[in-house]
């Protein structure tokens, strides 16, 4: 595995596979890199003869009161771990290299509409943030395909939008979530909790999952439903930041008329905000 930090050097190898008609994909990470992460690779190496996984730790993307500087960096051992599953690079830029100019004069990507709403209203600027560096990163790889985990799944309805509004020759692919037995989705944000925290988050999922079920038997009074998991996850020790019922695939707020949804939820646990979603298909 080839360890890269230098924009001229990764522009040198990618342009030689090129020369040689080798295909590439690309999963793009902040490190920290757990189960989840490392079963992207895997997806990866299923479509191309090339995988390139990114380090990056991107300050865009964080708000003036999240974690940046607390944000877990482990490189040694993700490095470890993307080199037993025979990643062919790890590019591991600095904020300098990726930012020469600093944050207030960058240019910057904004993919209206579906960024809009849950975690992007949550989080002013967020997506702004993810979108202006997996632009710069897919100008860098110029991959053939790009992995992102559907655990943050408002982040792939934005990238898939920003691909096809742009035109940019890419297929983003979506990979299931990974998930603890409990059923918790897995993420760098669950090493900040307990093991009694842990036991306590499992109730997301399991509120995610009763609510899709009375779904699929047929209940549409969202609002009622949106409410009565609220209420379950306030009672379990959680509070939430959103719990909504969307178009499946434009996350506009769903309707009577829509057969298929994903359900979308935000919670914090004290102070750690977790994620997940679950998606209910026309033929489930």
């Amino acid at each position: 595995m080839q360890s890269i930090t230098e924009i001229k050097s990764l522009r040198s190898q990618i342009k030689a596979w090129r020369q040689q008609g080798q295909s590439i994909a690309f999963v793009p990470t902040m490190g920290n890199l757990h189960q989840g992460h490392f079963s992207l690779v895997e997806r990866a190496k299923t479509l191309a003869d090339k995988v390139v996984v990114s380090i990056f730790v991107n300050p865009m993307q964080f708000g003036a009161n999240e974690d940046l500087d607390n944000y877990p960096r482990t490189l040694t051992q993700d490095k470890q771990g993307l080199a037993e599953l025979d990643t062919d690079i790890v590019f591991t830029p600095s904020v300098e290299a990726i930012y020469p100019n600093g944050l207030d004069t960058q240019s910057y990507v904004d993919v209206p509409g579906v960024s809009e709403g849950y975690c992007g209203g949550s989080r002013s600027g967020h997506f702004r943030g993810v979108a202006t560096v997996v632009t710069k990163l897919f100008n860098l790889v110029q991959p053939d395909f790009a992995c992102f985990g559907e655990k943050d799944y408002q982040q792939l309805q934005v990238i898939k939008t920003m691909v096809q509004d742009l035109s940019m020759p890419i297929e983003i692919i979506g990979v299931p979530t990974q998930r603890e037995i409990s059923g918790l989705a897995m993420s760098s944000r669950n090493g900040y909790l307990s093991e009694q925290q842990k036991d306590t988050a499992k109730v997301l999922y399991q509120v995610l999952s009763d609510t899709a079920q009375q779904l699929q038997d047929g209940a549409r009074d969202f609002a009622v439903l949106e409410q009565t998991a609220k209420s379950r996850l306030e009672a379990a020790g959680l509070k939430p930041d959103y719990f909504s019922i969307a178009q499946r695939q434009n996350l506009k707020p769903a309707t009577l008329e829509d057969s298929e949804f994903v359900i979308l939820a935000a919670a914090y646990l004290e102070k750690v905000r977790l994620i997940d979603n679950i998606q209910i298909l026309s033929d489930a």
